[in-house]
């Protein structure tokens, strides 16, 4: 019986990988809309805003540039969505297309 359920359990993961949305980071830098609509708490509207802020002002330089640039997000929900996975990458690596180590 407890083979079953692992097995059910291990399909149910496989088929909806949006239920470990967590297990990977979502950068604000290089995510588009679906991506950042991935971590809880960013809906369409604020994933929305997120990528026309960057596409207005490039890429953002850490959190508090985040917070900061994008209306709604003060500091207390930018660090709700760092602990849901959303990472800022280093600026100068985001413009170039590569991801800061």
């Amino acid at each position: 019986m407890f083979k079953r359920i692992l097995s059910f359990a291990v399909a149910l993961a496989a088929a909806f990988p949006f239920l470990l949305a967590h297990a990977a980071d979502v950068d604000v830098n290089t995510a588009d809309e679906a991506a950042l609509r991935a971590i809880k708490g960013i809906g369409p509207a604020r994933a929305r805003a997120i990528v026309d802020e960057r596409a207005a002002g490039g890429p953002f330089k850490d959190a508090d540039d985040l917070g900061q640039r994008v209306k709604g997000l003060g500091g207390q929900a930018v660090e709700r969505l760092r602990a849901e996975g959303l990472t800022v990458s280093d600026a100068m690596n985001a413009d170039s297309g590569r991801v800061a180590a």
